[in-house]
């Protein structure tokens, strides 16, 4: 009978064993995630605003991680290229999108888009934002928004942004209808061109990105004549948002966030989240952020969701509005 017990027992600890390694099986990859370098995919090209946001969360991800993350800019399509690559991937954490608003806008601008926004990715943090800002040339006799309406009803007007369809056309195109003023869009390819084309006085108005000018507003080169923010930016406690020139409710920002492919593991997800929130509440990362003109958000997988989910009709009723054609 004794050696009966004990050949149960040794049978029952044989069994134990078996499922633990069963269970080792089943849960391994993602106890132990990540178990090889993580790529996290730019929709753009190197040196723009997501870039740069993209290399401070990779370096402090690289170490609470303990693996490399890898920053991998796959630019076109207005970012349609790499959104589309992310929403394709193994969801499985190893890969990862620094998206910009772009994510919220392109439905509205793009007929076929190789991802769907709501559907095939899991929000991870909204990390920065930042507003667009209206510059003008110092020499342009224009000090004010009402300056400019005046200005551009008076004349033929112009106006420069980064591109087609980017968040800082949408607001030249807001402004338009909101004024009830005639401008004529001029694309340029990047913030940094359409700004420096206010600068040589080839274009009479700059509606870009505040990260692309605000050093050359700061040395006085060019005139900031409103932000597009909720309250006035920490940078620039001088020049008035376009809510106390007279426009409420005009608030166009630009968000940079992370997500990852959509059915990414519970628990990696919840290591994501944690980790990239925690990357922009350093003292360092926040003060490289905010020196490339960003405020600091780290928001929640919630907060961003509802956001994306919110500006997509939005910018649809702008488009339409505004008559910008589909692509």
């Amino acid at each position: 009978m004794a050696s009966t017990g004990w050949r149960n027992q040794l049978r029952g600890i044989a069994l134990a064993a078996v499922g633990a390694a069963a269970l080792s099986g089943l849960v391994g990859p993602a106890s132990a995630y990540p178990d090889r370098p993580v790529t996290l995919v730019v929709p753009f090209a190197p040196g723009g605003p997501t870039d740069i946001i993209a290399r401070i969360l990779s370096l402090s991800l690289s170490q609470s991680l303990g693996q490399q993350v890898v920053v991998d800019n796959r630019g076109g399509a207005a970012g349609n290229i790499g959104m589309g690559q992310v929403a394709r991937a193994t969801p499985d954490g190893h890969t990862l999108l620094l998206a910009s608003t772009a994510i919220a806008v392109n439905p509205a601008l793009f007929k076929n888009l190789p991802y769907d926004p709501i559907k095939d990715f899991a929000p991870i943090s909204e990390l920065v934002n930042a507003p667009n800002v209206l510059v003008v040339h110092p020499d342009s006799g224009i000090n004010t928004i009402a300056d400019l309406v005046a200005r551009a009803k008076a004349e033929p007007f112009n106006y420069a942004s980064p591109g087609a369809g980017t968040k800082s056309h949408l607001t030249g195109e807001l402004l338009k209808l909101r004024a009830n003023i005639d401008m004529v869009h001029v694309p340029f390819r990047g913030a940094g061109p359409a700004a420096q084309a206010v600068l040589a006085k080839q274009i009479q108005l700059g509606s870009v990105a505040l990260a692309a000018a605000e050093a050359m507003i700061q040395s006085g080169q060019l005139r900031a004549l409103a932000v597009t923010s909720e309250k006035r930016w920490f940078s620039l406690p001088n020049v008035p948002t376009m809510i106390e020139a007279g426009y409420p409710g005009f608030i166009s920002d630009t968000f940079q966030a992370v997500l990852a492919p959509a059915a990414v593991p519970a628990p990696i997800l919840a290591t994501l989240v944690k980790e990239s929130r925690a990357a922009f509440q350093k003292p360092d990362a926040q003060a490289q952020a905010r020196k490339a003109g960003f405020e600091i958000v780290a928001g929640t997988p919630e907060q961003l969701a509802a956001r994306i989910k919110a500006e997509i009709p939005a910018v649809r009723e702008l488009v339409a509005k505004s008559g910008i054609p589909l692509q």
